[in-house]
């Protein structure tokens, strides 16, 4: 069955830390593009990192520097690093896979960053 599960998100102080990963069945993982995506209540969904096939990466803006994206082709995992935490980081945050014309979304995760 083909599926993407994310799991990681919670509640975090604002500075703080949060390691988001992305499960993978069903695909052949290593040959998809995978991506973070977040969408904040009332916005649009938009990209925060991608990681290609060949483990090319690159970053929204506003979290360069401080998130990570990696992937485990051997675990069909992919994972984002979430350092120093800001409150505008708080979304839900949903994983992508994609390939030719297969785009796959997971269900998301929350992550709520306050005080």
């Amino acid at each position: 069955q083909v599926g993407l599960v994310e799991s990681g998100g919670g509640l975090v102080q604002p500075g703080g830390s949060l390691r988001l990963s992305c499960v993978a069945s069903g695909i052949a993982f290593s040959g998809y593009a995978m991506g973070w995506y977040r969408q904040a209540p009332g916005k649009q969904r938009d990209l925060v990192a991608v990681i290609t096939a060949g483990a090319t990466t690159n970053y929204a803006d506003s979290v360069k520097g401080r998130f990570t994206i990696s992937r485990d082709n051997a675990k069909a995992t992919m994972y984002l690093q979430m350092n120093s935490l800001k409150p505008e980081d708080t979304a839900v945050y949903y994983c992508n896979a994609r390939r030719l014309r297969s785009d796959i979304w997971g269900q998301g995760t929350q992550v709520t960053v306050s005080s």
